[in-house]
């Protein structure tokens, strides 16, 4: 692998001058990197989709920074077991393989889908960058371009996510729906098959260029997706939030709006204590200054729901949490006093 060398400039007051370099060139590896000056290693998933967000990311930090870029392929657990998410133990078993790298020195980043991320904190790790947000709806993926509402009695829809099925079952409760695992393709090929429609993120689909098998993309208000979902999360090293050459590849990469928002929905999750198999939907956006967060809590057969919603003050340019963190268990906290945790399996307190 060719390495060159990073270009840099002097400091100017605040921060890094900005400067005109050279992109550095992005690779792939499916095996061990070693580390080395003037490259910087990222460690991905191995699906599809999780090496076409990555290499975005690569491409960003290329150019931003000069430096090579090169994809070390980590395979998790979740990737090989077939066995239903919340039987695995949630979504962060998609992390945990890429954050023992990272920390291991396997790799100096690591990309996840936000969604997938824990919200406790990680010993050794930070939430480095959250890049600006992809589409956060669901899309329902059905044969012959129809929609839910089209749909015949009694069609059967796959997903793998609580939420969506109790989402569906609220809107159609006759829906046959099933639990599903596999990659997009592996999805997608079951609507000739065995199911007559798959709901899918519609993020993951635009990101690896199957925005065509989407029949009907669902409205936030009536379908609020995932909290972080469309969202992306680039982790480092504590220790090496400060250099440098770290510094730029996440100032390049990060986006104000979107780290608001995916703090605001994450803090919301870290105080009801939900995990994946807790069917909550939340959305939270910038409009006018102010940061608006509101949240669905599902009965898991769809039958009953619960929302709440709360604001903030937000101005461009704000890099502290804690407002958006404020909203998050604000809006928490009105879900627990109204009673979520008979609707949906939570552990929150008050």
């Amino acid at each position: 692998m060719t390495v060159t060398s990073l270009t840099t400039t002097p400091t100017a007051a605040g921060g890094e001058a900005p400067s005109v370099v050279e992109p550095g060139a992005v690779s792939r590896a499916d095996g061990a990197v070693a580390a080395s000056s003037g490259l910087l290693r990222i460690g991905t998933r191995g699906s599809a989709l999780a090496v076409s967000q990555t290499t975005t990311v690569a491409e960003a930090i290329a150019r931003a920074t000069g430096v090579d870029v090169v994809l070390v392929i980590i395979t998790t657990h979740g990737d090989v077991s077939r066995a239903p998410l919340a039987q695995l133990g949630g979504t962060g078993v998609f992390v945990s393989a890429l954050r023992e790298a990272l920390v291991a020195g396997e790799c100096d980043l690591a990309v996840h889908s936000l969604k997938d991320l824990p919200t406790g904190p990680c010993d050794g790790i930070a939430l480095g960058a959250v890049p600006a947000r992809a589409d956060p709806r669901d899309a329902l993926c059905a044969r012959a371009g129809m929609t839910l509402e089209t749909l015949p009695v009694g069609a059967r829809v796959g997903t793998g996510s609580p939420r969506r099925a109790a989402q569906l079952l609220a809107r159609r409760p006759d829906l046959q729906v099933s639990d599903i695992r596999g990659n997009v393709d592996t999805r997608l090929a079951r609507i000739s098959d065995d199911l007559d429609a798959v709901v899918l993120a519609a993020a993951g689909l635009d990101r690896i260029g199957r925005s065509d098998a989407i029949s009907e993309r669902f409205s936030l208000e009536t379908a609020p997706p995932a909290p972080g979902q469309g969202a992306l999360a680039i982790e480092v090293r504590d220790g090496d939030t400060d250099l440098p050459v770290m510094r730029r590849a996440l100032a390049a990469l990060n986006d104000p709006r979107a780290r608001a928002e995916a703090i605001a929905e994450r803090a919301l999750l870290c105080t009801l204590e939900a995990g994946c198999a807790a069917p909550i939907g939340a959305t939270a956006a910038i409009t006018d200054d102010t940061l608006t967060l509101s949240a669905t809590v599902y009965k898991l057969d769809g039958s009953e729901q619960l929302t709440a919603t709360a604001s903030a003050p937000w101005e461009p340019g704000m890099r502290d949490d804690e407002a958006p963190t404020e909203v998050g268990r604000r809006v928490a906290r009105e879900l627990l006093d109204r009673g979520a945790e008979r609707l949906a399996p939570l552990g929150g307190t008050r």
